[in-house]
């Protein structure tokens, strides 16, 4: 055998050893190092609805514009709640007269004595006070109502954010308690990664975690939480309250996903965040394989 060819073997050998090395080594990674490509985008999702009903008569946003907290989102038609308001000041008034009234009058009756009034007249003339001082209070209360009422007719941002997926429009009929808009709250952005169960074990709060993006961004954050629960559709309850478990006859079972909460250290500049973008997550764990344990 020529020199030549030898070292050709050899090369060729040394070749298919590193190379199955490396296999062995991607496979090891990829069944039990704690890392996943199933992971997504959260943020907190805030739904925006009026405290008043009405005819919305100014819409001030778009869709997908960013606001800043106290910005005016849209205005409900006042007219209603502005003739309510003036109501209620005229009621104030007139309560606020009939307890002078009552009070002058008790007054007299208590100074005049018993000899002139009779004590059961002067009972009765202190609780008409006592009863128009609470219909004063009442009615004040009724205009702090109808002020708050008019206040609530302009809608504010609770946060900063972004306007998503904007279907109200000026002439819409806005109800009480019913979310008119959603604004995606841009301080609230984390990361869901879906763990398998058989990889839950090395996931510990606090450790680091490298986010990368579809588009090749890269973040960095860390472990915030586990969930602790998932919803098990094979698991309904049967009539007699007692869990009704089906027989499986599948040869495979596959890892069951565990969302994993994380949290993002650092927001790279110019990078674009939307709820539910996707990538791939992994754990810097400290109990990182050594390299022998590849063989």
């Amino acid at each position: 055998m020529s020199l030549i060819k030898f070292y050709n073997i050899v090369i060729t050998l040394v070749i298919v050893v590193v190379a199955a090395v490396l296999a062995r080594g991607l496979w090891l990674h990829y069944m039990n190092d704690p890392w996943t490509r199933d992971a997504r985008v959260r943020a907190k999702v805030i739904n925006i609805a009026p405290d008043v009903s009405g005819y919305v008569e100014y819409l001030a946003v778009t869709d997908n514009q960013r606001v800043k907290k106290g910005d005016l989102l849209f205005r409900i038609d006042q007219d209603r709640y502005k003739i309510a308001l003036s109501r209620a000041m005229h009621e104030v008034e007139m309560r606020k007269i009939d307890m002078a009234l009552r009070k002058d009058e008790a007054r007299r009756r208590q100074d005049a004595g018993h000899l002139v009034v009779s004590r059961e007249d002067t009972n009765q003339a202190n609780s008409a006070y006592k009863v128009s001082l609470a219909q004063y209070q009442q009615a004040l209360d009724q205009l702090h109502s109808a002020k708050l009422d008019l206040e609530r007719t302009e809608v504010r941002a609770p946060a900063d954010g972004y306007i998503t997926n904007l279907n109200l429009h000026a002439g819409d009929y806005a109800r009480t308690a019913q979310p008119a808009l959603a604004l995606i709250d841009e301080h609230s952005f984390w990361i869901y990664g879906y763990f398998e169960e058989t990889k839950i074990h090395m996931v510990k709060p606090g450790e680091k975690a490298d986010i990368t993006f579809m588009n090749g961004t890269q973040m960095t954050g860390h472990v915030n939480s586990i969930a602790r629960g998932i919803y098990d559709a094979e698991n309904p309850s049967a009539s007699n309250l007692i869990a009704n478990v089906q027989a499986t006859f599948d040869w495979v079972r596959l890892a069951r996903r565990i969302p994993v909460h994380i949290t993002i250290d650092k927001f790279p500049e110019n990078q674009v965040l939307s709820m539910g973008m996707t990538c791939t997550v992994v754990l810097d764990a400290p109990h990182q394989r050594a390299w022998w344990d590849i063989f």
